[in-house]
């Protein structure tokens, strides 16, 4: 890898020798595509993040409904610098065509320059994310949705503090895999219409808080790929009500998306979203 990739990611983790393993690695997991990674940034960055995580007024959107309670920013040009170095880091050709690519199988990975392509997660206590699946085409710039890469910056995260990324089966019955959301460790997994991902409800000291960078890549459109939003799906074992007031949301929701999308009016998800 070039210096400057190899100055941000660790290169002992992120490196052309690594590649045959890793993709074997991410082909055969499941319940889908994926991998995880401990150490993925080089350490002195993953320290500098930590300490200069954006605070929660710095962050551009707050979510608290039915499916979610988490804030999210992608105004990295006001953070800390190193935030600026890992999103060039990860958005480089060096990275996306000599490690992402060969390692996930796919080709032609972009990184949008907007929300859609990558930012900064937080939660508080209380904080979680239902299970879903992410949105299928960038409504603005027509893109496919490829791959997410989660980078968690959470010291000393215990187990009973919840949070875990939990991967689900195509039809959320089994939740097959739960991944603790430790100090620099990141997952990359294929988004795909049963790619279902979530975190349940933390708990942790109100000091604290979840924290994660997110990034997004895409791939041109191919043929017979739809668009779809955000599709939540309720747990097994949530109440009758909330399973019913989940299902009648999302599909309200997608459909007017859905039908905003055919139109082509860019303008609402650029301004609205």
């Amino acid at each position: 890898m070039e210096t400057t990739t190899a100055a941000v990611l660790n290169p002992q983790v992120i490196n052309t020798e690594s590649v045959a393993e890793m993709r074997d690695r991410f082909q055969h997991a499941r319940p889908y595509k994926h991998i995880i990674l401990d150490d993925f940034l080089a350490p002195e960055v993953a320290e500098s993040l930590y300490a200069n995580f954006p605070k929660m007024t710095q962050l551009r959107k707050h979510y608290k409904g039915l499916n979610e309670n988490k804030s999210e920013g992608s105004s990295f040009d006001q953070y800390h610098g190193d935030f600026v170095r890992v999103l060039e880091a990860i958005k480089s050709e060096d990275f996306i065509k000599n490690w992402l690519e060969p390692v996930t199988g796919i080709d032609e990975l972009s990184l949008p320059d907007d929300h859609r392509g990558a930012g900064v997660h937080q939660g508080r206590n209380g904080s979680f994310l239902d299970i879903h699946v992410d949105f299928s085409i960038h409504p603005v710039l027509h893109l496919h949705r490829r791959l997410n890469l989660l980078i968690y910056l959470n010291k000393d995260w215990k187990e009973e503090y919840g949070g875990h990324l939990e991967l689900w089966n195509e039809d959320v019955s089994v939740l097959e895999k739960k991944v603790l959301v430790g100090f620099n460790k990141a997952v990359i997994f294929e988004t795909t219409d049963t790619s279902y991902h979530g975190y349940d409800v933390i708990n942790i000291p109100e000091d604290q808080s979840r924290k994660s960078i997110y990034s997004y890549y895409y791939s041109p459109v191919g043929e017979g790929v739809k668009y779809h939003d955000t599709i939540f799906k309720p747990r097994p074992t949530d109440s009758r009500s909330k399973k019913v007031k989940t299902n009648a949301k999302e599909q309200v929701k997608n459909g007017i998306k859905a039908t905003l999308k055919t139109l082509g009016l860019k303008r609402f998800f650029e301004k609205f979203e």
